[in-house]
């Protein structure tokens, strides 16, 4: 049985302790019907997920994260074979004990791409980077109704007022320098946001960790993973992950990456969005890609510009 979870403090102490949760994680497999199965935790994750032997994964929310799972669960249904990038197929989805939920799906083969991005050639991140934007292209155009009752935010323009009134204060707490810090309120005042933009489905953290590749096996991209915490609004909100994590501030990459989705994409509206999104780490970007740019307005051409 899957330990109870009722509090952060609790999560801290029981998701990293594989002694409490292995054999919980191992009971679920065998009333799945894959008892016996080799059980591997991997290393990355907010959250529990596991290979069930060699063709199967195993993710597990506590109950705190409940809703995530069953976004997991919907998400990947819903897409079942409608990307050009695989997605894990459902197996079974449910709720444990203690409030836990969990996902079983199929096992995407390969390496996730930040991984691999290091050898891979040129020529094979031009092709990564068109294949990924063709996929965004047919993510953002599907028709996300069927999820509406689950995902959000139900009123776009209201989530980016919340976002915005918060701005500032939440780029402080993560210690972001004051000289970045004064620009954010003036720069959101005079950023191009749509006020009525396509409801779309959208990844949210579309980047080069839920990318899995497998460049011995001469295939570029065999999946796309992790949809907890998809949501649906404006396809652009999903350009931050990959401007950031994606391309990484590589002009012509991210110019490639958008030729494949077929529109650009104002750097002004992503650096808008890179402020305004649910998991902004300002400090954290700015340490990770290193940029030149002082400004707001010049970090939005270093960053989300296009060669």
């Amino acid at each position: 049985m899957l330990p109870p979870v009722e509090t952060d403090e609790q999560g801290d102490a029981v998701v990293p302790d594989e002694s409490v949760l292995r054999p919980g994680a191992a009971a679920l497999c065998a009333r799945l019907g894959l008892g016996g199965l080799a059980l591997e935790r991997f290393a990355a994750g907010s959250v529990p997920v596991y290979a069930v032997g060699a063709e199967h994964v195993l993710k597990l929310f506590p109950a705190a994260a409940a809703r995530d799972g069953l976004t997991e669960e919907r998400v990947l249904d819903f897409l079942d074979g409608a990307l050009p990038i695989p997605t894990p197929t459902l197996r079974a989805a449910g709720e444990d004990a203690n409030g836990w939920r969990y996902v079983l799906m199929s096992r995407l083969h390969g390496e996730d791409l930040a991984t691999a991005w290091p050898r891979v050639p040129p020529a094979g991140r031009t092709r990564i980077a068109r294949d990924c934007g063709e996929a965004l292209a047919v993510l953002h155009a599907l028709d996300a109704e069927p999820l509406a009752d689950l995902l959000g935010p139900a009123h776009w323009p209201a989530f980016l007022d919340r976002q915005r009134a918060g701005a500032v204060e939440r780029q402080r707490r993560r210690a972001l320098p004051e000289a970045w810090a004064e620009q954010i309120a003036d720069f959101l005042a005079a950023a191009p946001l749509p006020s009525g933009p396509q409801r779309s489905l959208l990844h949210t953290e579309f980047m080069r960790e839920h990318l899995i590749t497998d460049p011995a096996g001469g295939r570029p991209l065999t999946g796309l993973i992790d949809f907890e915490p998809a949501m649906i609004g404006d396809p652009a909100y999903d350009l931050v992950a990959v401007g950031l994590f994606t391309t990484r501030a590589d002009p012509r990459l991210l110019g490639q990456l958008l030729a494949g989705y077929g529109r650009s994409v104002e750097p002004r509206l992503l650096m808008a969005y890179t402020l305004l999104h649910v998991y902004s780490d300002l400090p954290w970007y700015l340490r990770e890609l290193k940029p030149s740019a002082r400004t707001l307005d010049d970090l939005a051409e270093e960053w989300f510009g296009v060669a």
